[in-house]
């Protein structure tokens, strides 16, 4: 699925009437350069909404020089796929979750694990921290991509058939997660059975029982429809997470400075109004679930996050003591 933008009337005036002139349009007129925006997301939720925007205000900030297809809904590939197409540049731009951005520079991944933050505001303070700089840019030096913007993506929940709890009510569950181990840390630390699943497949996997259970934040539980297939969401609250807007080593290399600061500023505008209509949305959907019929279970997260913890800097840690340390103390 791939949404177009493209305002490009004056520039081909322009043109017209140089040649008509018998001027030359050498460096009157930049040729506009096509990007693709790649996601994993559906049409109706913000993270395509405000692509959209950064699309239309990137291409009228440079003067027509760049038009950004944004292809929604997993439609250039699973998130693993865009991951790796931004490093052969066969697309340009993406949002990638922290555990998968992790996947090549391992101390992106803290911020994709469970009960990592205390709330939203701990969350809210390592985005704008120079602790998130560091790392930011010790992704771009390994990998030679640019994040240019924290999303907030909602804190994640556990949906299943039958009410979770506490802990050992996820014994032996069988719950689909995406295929980055920051993602299987929590349903590992309470005995789950963590089962990766491309997301575009998870509704028919829940459908068909191929999993009993997934995770995800209430607004994308919405989008793709899960409570259909779902009696119960569990509010486990065990992952805030975000995604990271990220621009292709190859795409940034060949922008001017001035261009670059264009699209650090759009998408970083983006990220703040994705956060603001992802905190609303969460807000109002728990009536909204209750409604259509479901069961929103509220639970005491703290035997969750007991058992989650001391998984923190253990085997499956991608950053060392002193980065963990550093996130702990922001904020306090």
């Amino acid at each position: 699925m791939t949404h177009k933008r493209h305002h490009r009337p004056i520039p081909y005036l322009l043109t017209a009437t140089l040649i008509a002139g018998g001027l030359s349009v050498t460096g009157a007129v930049h040729a506009q350069e096509e990007l693709n925006f790649a996601h994993v997301y559906e049409t109706s939720e913000p993270y395509h909404e405000w692509a959209l925007w950064a699309a239309d205000e990137i291409e009228e900030r440079t003067d027509g020089r760049y038009s950004i297809n944004v292809h929604a809904a997993s439609s250039l590939g699973k998130e693993s796929d865009i991951n790796e197409g931004l490093q052969l540049g066969t697309v340009d731009l993406i949002y990638t979750g922290n555990q998968f951005a992790g996947r090549f520079y391992g101390p992106v991944g803290i911020a994709g694990a469970p009960y990592m933050f205390r709330d939203f505001d701990h969350w809210q303070a390592y985005a704008d921290s120079e602790l998130f700089d560091e790392i930011a840019q010790g992704y771009q030096d390994e990998t030679g991509n640019v994040p240019l913007a924290m999303n907030y993506y909602g804190r994640r929940h556990v949906t299943s058939n039958e009410p979770i709890n506490t802990p050992e009510d996820m014994q032996d569950l069988k719950i689909r997660t995406p295929n980055a181990p920051m993602y299987m840390m929590f349903p590992n630390a309470v005995g789950a059975n963590p089962t990766p699943i491309a997301f575009a497949e998870v509704y028919l996997a829940l459908q068909q029982g191929v999993v009993d259970a997934q995770e995800n934040p209430l607004p994308t539980i919405r989008a793709k429809a899960f409570h259909e297939v779902q009696d119960y969401i569990n509010l486990t609250g065990h992952i805030t997470d975000s995604l990271i807007t990220i621009a292709g080593g190859p795409l940034w290399n060949r922008l001017s400075e001035e261009d670059r600061e264009i699209f650090r500023e759009v998408y970083t505008e983006a990220g703040e109004r994705i956060t603001q209509d992802i905190l609303a949305s969460e807000e109002e959907l728990v009536a909204w679930f209750e409604e259509q019929g479901v069961t929103v279970n509220e639970v005491d997260i703290e035997p969750f996050r007991e058992a989650t913890i001391p998984a923190h800097n253990g085997e499956a840690a991608t950053w060392d003591q002193e980065t963990y340390d550093r996130l702990q103390a922001i904020g306090q």
